[in-house]
């Protein structure tokens, strides 16, 4: 600042020289005062010329939408405008820097959002979208783009959406359907709203679907168990009542006492099956190194075949057991019984009497092994297909009471299919039969040659 005026008083100095000098030669009585006007006049164009460099470059600076601000932007200028370009560039240039770092850290939170699991939706006062993350644009239906500034109440036109909107109450959530929901694959969403700022809301959604499904096979599988525990139950303590109030002659007590032990049995499958299942879904996944005769698993399975035919059809059915090549499959045995065992029971028991039941093994050109049971029963509707290895599923209740299944059979051999890598096939027609196969990997499948075997 002192440089400022020293220049402004070198610059009167020289003015009041010249005057002085054209009064002294030239005898103007006013020179003096006219040098110095004169002197005063270039100081101040020579000022107004940096100050409007300096003012031209602030403009500039200021019409920039985003801070770029570069060390030699500013304007080289003398004194103390120089000084204050210098300073105002650095002041600038820590602008630029924090809004840079404030940008970066922003993104950052931003692409934190964005791989959120969840959906997130920023709303403003007014409940418009100000920025969703791509979940949210899944689980709504919105376009991240198009959509910004519209308000919510627009895109999401669920009533109970605008209910909960609308009271602003937000202590809890409000389950909606998603966008993607039909009536074959409903899609459900918990919607829950916090409010933040004045009068802004950040907007929480997260895919509720499978755990609606979970707690829905919870609550039908508890209902399933309890009910068919709790018919076996009333028809015993029915008979015991009888066998304790009333004499009954011993025809009449051996039928009474035999239809106890169908009951009793029935309840201690049931058992078995539900203890099965359990381990089924607790045990880690079979070993590859355990290996298993495929004739033995059929022969075990064409005599329970044969002694459960017997049982429930005096005429009994046709059984053609097919071994094919004489081979191996790698895991728990117990399992893998278990599973073969309940397609074959499955066949003779929905297989009216007389009827044909095949079980047959091959190896597959692909080296993937194939059991399959196809039988002459009355068919499946297509309908119930997908539904048939869900727990308790059955397609007639009644029907399946009288051959004592438990609605458990094809949910383990899904289970015990999947822990040894194979894949199950249903085909059926309602009057075609029905034909059931597990095709194993070729992994877990080896051939064994005759005289290995012998």
């Amino acid at each position: 600042m002192i440089n400022r005026w020293i220049v402004f008083a070198a610059c009167m100095l020289v003015g009041g020289g010249l005057g002085f000098w054209a009064r002294t030669v030239n005898g103007l009585s006013f020179g003096l005062g006219i040098g110095l006007a004169v002197a005063a006049m270039v100081w101040l164009v020579i000022d107004s010329f940096f100050i409007n460099r300096l003012l031209r470059w602030l403009r500039a600076e200021q019409s920039n939408d985003t801070p770029a601000v570069m060390a030699g932007s500013a304007p080289s200028l003398p004194g103390v405008w120089g000084e204050v370009a210098d300073r105002t560039r650095r002041l600038l240039k820590n602008r630029d820097q924090q809004y840079q770092e404030s940008q970066a850290r922003l993104d950052e939170f931003l692409a934190a959002m964005q791989a959120s699991p969840s959906g997130v939706v920023l709303l403003d006062a007014q409940g418009r979208i100000e920025w969703c993350n791509q979940m949210a644009s899944q689980h709504f239906g919105f376009d991240a783009q198009r959509d910004v500034m519209q308000h919510i109440a627009n895109l999401v036109r669920d009533p109970a959406f605008k209910a909960y909107m609308a009271t602003g109450n937000f202590a809890h959530d409000v389950v909606i359907p998603g966008s993607a929901s039909t009536p074959a694959r409903p899609v459900k969403l918990s919607v829950h709203v916090h409010s933040y700022g004045k009068d802004r809301k950040l907007l929480l959604s997260r895919d509720i679907t499978a755990v609606e499904l979970a707690e829905a096979m919870r609550r039908d599988f508890v209902a399933n168990v309890s009910h068919e525990i709790r018919t076996p139950l009333t028809v015993l303590s029915g008979f015991i009542e009888t066998l304790q109030t009333l004499p009954l002659k011993e025809p009449e007590r051996a039928r009474y006492l035999a239809l106890m032990s169908q009951q009793s049995q029935r309840m201690q499958t049931l058992v078995s099956d539900l203890l099965t299942l359990s381990r089924l879904e607790g045990s880690p996944s079979p070993s590859a190194n355990e290996w298993t005769t495929l004739g033995a698993l059929l022969a075990q399975c064409e005599q329970e075949a044969k002694a459960l035919s017997a049982v429930i059809a005096p005429q009994g059915h046709k059984l053609e057991f097919e071994s094919g090549p004489v081979s191996e499959i790698a895991g728990v045995q117990t399992e893998l019984y278990s599973a073969m065992s309940n397609l074959v029971t499955n066949a003779v028991r929905y297989t009216p009497e007389g009827g044909l039941v095949r079980v047959s093994w091959k190896l597959l050109e692909d080296g993937r092994g194939e059991f399959k049971v196809k039988d002459t029963g009355p068919g499946i509707a297509p309908e119930h297909l997908p539904r048939l290895t869900e727990r308790f599923y059955r397609i007639d209740r009644s029907r399946s009471r009288e051959t004592g299944g438990t609605g458990l059979g094809l949910a383990i051999v899904k289970h015990v299919a999947q822990r040894h890598g194979a894949e199950l096939h249903i085909e059926s027609e309602p009057g075609q039969g029905s034909c059931f196969s597990i095709v194993f990997p070729a992994a877990r499948v080896r051939r064994i040659q005759l005289a290995q075997a012998a």
